[in-house]
């Protein structure tokens, strides 16, 4: 069966067109249990409707979101070696890229656009964590590079989600490789006197969290999200302490000062263009009075 679902449907959705179907029309809600439609989920920017729980964003949909009327420049994807060191658990590496991409209709987990949100042109990089987990690999760590290079050229910002358990294993060394490089480019961007602003979602972890996720001029993060290094299990074992009740949520980062703030998924793109339009010294003449940009221009006093 998995041969069937996982290659032959999707080659023949995609020859006649048709729009591919969840076969679970239904999500529960991982936090009350309510079952809702898939189409009503995705209408309302996969946030559950009643409890307000943050279901994690496809890429695709999120960068036609952030950006003003869903359009934008998709960045190309830079070609790299597949499958460098012919790595093999439970299956092949290559078979693994090979059902990613066939899932996903991406070349790795890393999208980025140019566009402009709410006017402010910027440079948008998404994680897709159905991609091998949103792992950081070589393709996406030159996807992250090239989209800093572009945003350098532009003279540009750069925001970035990150949704990823870390760095890829099935490419060793080489996908740690990427944490410094990745790193590198950030520095590169404010040395152009470009703002770099992350917005962390759902999960952001391992080696991505100890590069590029944490290093933004301003760090946001979306409601409930998982944010930390380990796993919460691993340090409670090395510890052997229980670990306070939210630890590694984006609320409990924010009590800590880890996180300068918490925006709802809705709020994102106004909050980001309020941000944007303070630390570019840009004109404030449509900048909305809302109170969620009250919170902007407090922590963008402080950075």
């Amino acid at each position: 069966m998995n041969w069937i679902t996982n290659y032959v449907r999707p080659r023949i959705n995609s020859m006649l067109g048709r729009r591919e179907v969840p076969e679970n029309l239904w999500i529960k809600c991982p936090e009350t249990g309510e079952m809702v439609f898939h189409k009503d989920l995705e209408d309302n920017k996969w946030v559950i409707p009643a409890s307000g729980f943050h279901m994690k964003m496809p890429a695709k949909a999120r960068l036609a979101d952030l950006f003003d009327k869903g359009e934008y420049e998709a960045l190309p994807q830079p070609k790299v070696a597949q499958d460098p060191l012919k790595f093999r658990d439970s299956k092949k590496y290559s078979d693994r890229l090979k059902d990613s991409r066939l899932k996903t209709e991406q070349e790795d987990t890393v999208l980025a656009g140019l566009g402009k949100v709410r006017g402010v042109k910027l440079v948008a990089v998404v994680h897709e964590f159905n991609f091998i987990g949103g792992s950081l690999g070589m393709a996406a760590g030159e996807a992250i590079v090239k989209a800093f290079e572009r945003a350098i050229a532009e003279k540009c910002p750069l925001v970035m989600f990150p949704a990823s358990g870390g760095a890829r294993m099935q490419e060793g060394i080489l996908s740690l490789m990427q944490l410094p490089r990745t790193t590198v480019a950030v520095d590169l961007l404010k040395e152009a006197g470009q703002p770099y602003v992350v917005v962390l979602t759902n999960p952001t972890t391992g080696g991505v969290t100890a590069s590029y996720a944490m290093l933004g001029d301003i760090h946001m993060a979306e409601p409930g999200a998982e944010i930390g290094f380990a796993g919460k299990r691993v340090i409670e074992q090395t510890l052997r302490e229980k670990l306070p009740e939210g630890f590694q949520t984006s609320e409990y980062l924010l009590e800590h000062g880890m996180v300068d703030m918490v925006v709802k998924r809705h709020d994102i793109p106004d909050t980001l263009a309020s941000l944007l339009k303070i630390l570019t010294k840009a004109p404030a003449n449509d900048v909305s009075a809302k109170s969620q940009n009250g919170a902007a221009l407090t922590v963008a006093a402080k950075a």
